[in-house]
């Protein structure tokens, strides 16, 4: 019976991909091929992430707004410009270069009291509104919220891109690049200007190989929780089902080569970037909790066993279901998740 809904759970998987991505509903992946310099600049870039794991985050000073306040909790937004370099800068949309986040707030609670998680988006997810709901019941927990929409999503989505597809290579590893940056900064300013007592980065698919990056390059202890995410996004474009949403001809076409297999060798090359095991061991590796599901479609289950091996001292939760169920079912173990991640941190002060 177990079997039966496990392959259940995996073919929905695959007829939510086929919808998606194999019908003309929606264009595909990297339409414009690689990005040309573009691409060979990031390269460069993220190869020189592994010397200096430990480079400080830039501070960042948001301006805020209330949206609403209740007697118990506060959600304000905010807006800043990208800490990005200015190399990384000239590279990213102009849409891009002013960030987006919602910070949501138990009230009558001193911060150091006060723990608060980081929720980075998965593909697709281009408004704070699914982050928010996962992050809602967890102000009884005195856990704060803060989402991050990110570059090429939302509000800071490039004019010519059409939903999630972006339209070259070189964008995927700017958003990671760009997403990284920004998720460190915050962290740095809960920690050095609001003084919350711990803090906590996660994220649901994409979101989640971001905050294992952000958990491994952050300079102190942060409890990291990638959820339903694999160890590089190599696994989900040229293994999972995403392949099939991949103009791989167009990338061809742009590499000026003869076979698909040549274009594909090229991806795994460049995705191999963003492969979470050649990052630094996190600070903290107890406090590493990887969320996976039993019958993922696009995440295969050697993928996550490969992080937690790479990871020695973290751990990882199996839920029963696919891919998309999960994402839908399993917000309650998601939430456990976050909790246990961070009573695994000591508090920077004592809340007592």
């Amino acid at each position: 019976m177990a079997a039966k809904l496990g392959m259940l759970h995996y073919v929905l998987d695959h007829v939510y991909g086929a919808f998606m991505h194999r019908t003309k509903i929606s264009p595909q992946f990297f339409s414009r091929g690689w990005g040309g310099k573009q691409l060979e600049l990031l390269e460069r870039m993220i190869d020189q992430l592994f010397p200096a794991q430990n480079w400080p985050p830039i501070l960042v000073r948001p301006t805020w707004k209330t949206v609403w306040e209740s007697k118990n909790a506060c959600l304000r937004e905010g807006v800043f410009r990208t800490p990005c370099d200015e190399q990384l800068l000239s590279a990213l949309p102009p849409e891009s270069h002013n960030v987006r986040v919602a910070f949501l707030v138990p009230k009558s609670v001193p911060p150091q009291k006060m723990a608060c998680v980081v929720h980075l988006a998965g593909t697709g997810d281009h408004s704070f509104e699914r982050r928010l709901r996962l992050g809602g019941p967890l102000l009884k927990e005195n856990i704060a919220t803060m989402v991050l929409e990110s570059p090429f999503y939302g509000q800071r989505r490039p004019m010519m891109q059409r939903g999630a597809k972006l339209l070259c290579v070189s964008d995927l590893l700017l958003l990671g690049k760009a997403t990284i940056e920004e998720a460190r900064s915050l962290l740095h300013w809960l920690d050095s200007e609001e003084g919350f007592g711990k803090m906590g980065v996660c994220g649901l698919s994409m979101g989640g190989v971001h905050a294992a990056m952000v958990g491994s390059l952050h300079p102190t202890p942060v409890a990291t929780l990638p959820f339903l995410s694999p160890h590089s996004a190599t696994v989900a474009f040229c293994e999972g089902i995403l392949q099939h949403a991949t103009a791989w001809e167009a990338l061809r076409k742009d590499l000026a080569v003869m076979t698909l297999e040549e274009v594909r060798e090229r991806m795994r090359s460049v995705l191999s970037l963003t492969d979470v095991t050649r990052f630094p061991i996190p600070k903290n590796p107890n406090a590493v909790i990887f969320v996976s599901a039993t019958d993922d479609g696009y995440i295969p289950k050697h993928s996550v066993l490969e992080l937690q091996k790479a990871w020695p001292g973290s751990e990882v939760r199996w839920v029963t279901g696919g891919h998309v169920s999960s994402f839908l079912l399993h917000n309650g173990e998601f939430r456990r998740a976050i909790v246990d991640g961070l009573d695994r941190l000591e508090w920077k002060e004592s809340p007592l």
